[in-house]
């Protein structure tokens, strides 16, 4: 698929976890300032945030120690922060406004729900309980860990969608991130970006831009479904 077509009915709803799903963003955002601040170096949140969504947590975590200078190893850093993060969601973490009611409407209309996440699945799991939201998504999680292949490369959703067993070009995947829509156009899917921020919309055929759940949910009523649920 080379463009975002109207014609070709919906049968799949891909969404990442954090950021479209779980208002997680600026949490795991904090986690990574108060990790780095464990080993004396101050991070600064805004620059966290415009930097750090989306991409490998691994990558992140080294990239930040070369930039500091510092020598600590992944398995130090990343339970640490996965430790930082799961104590922040306990008391903070909230689904995305809008979300409930988006998800209530596909399951509704008959169209199939999963997430495609660059976390691992217990990641997923625990922030979806938290929010209330697991029973929707439950045996519906793939991560980059079991397809072994991070957004912005396309895999992850060719693995989400094929597991699914919907294709690729019945699919629509949302994503909070650029480098989450960048795996959405290499992947040639459908793929809306989710931006909330004051950042620039995305200019290529295959990404349409919504600013809130409100906005998806009119734009996937323009969508025809798939002949097996209409």
């Amino acid at each position: 698929m080379n463009a975002f077509d109207f014609e070709t009915p919906l049968s799949c709803v891909i969404f990442d976890c954090d950021g479209t799903l779980v208002d997680s963003e600026v949490l795991c955002q904090m986690a990574m300032v108060e990790v780095f601040a464990h080993y004396g170096v101050t991070l600064d949140l805004q620059e966290c945030l415009d930097n750090f969504q989306g991409g490998k947590l691994a990558d992140i975590l080294m990239h930040t120690c070369e930039r500091y200078g510092l020598a600590i190893s992944l398995d130090e850093l990343e339970p640490l922060y996965r430790d930082k993060c799961a104590a922040l969601f306990e008391t903070k973490l909230k689904p995305v406004t809008g979300v409930p009611d988006l998800i209530n409407m596909l399951e509704n209309i008959g169209v199939d729900i999963c997430v495609a996440s660059n976390g691992p699945v217990s990641k997923m799991e625990m922030t979806l309980q938290l929010t209330g939201l697991m029973p929707h998504f439950r045996g519906k999680l793939f991560s980059a860990f079991d397809a072994n292949s991070w957004k912005p490369a396309p895999d992850l959703l060719h693995y989400s969608a094929m597991n699914m067993a919907a294709p690729i070009h019945e699919c629509l995947f949302v994503d909070d991130t650029l480098l989450g829509v960048e795996a959405g156009i290499n992947a040639g899917i459908r793929t809306i970006y989710f931006n909330t921020g004051n950042k620039e919309d995305v200019d290529h055929p295959l990404v349409r831009s919504v600013h809130s759940m409100d906005e998806l949910s009119i734009l996937l009523e323009k969508l025809p479904l798939c002949n097996s649920w209409a």
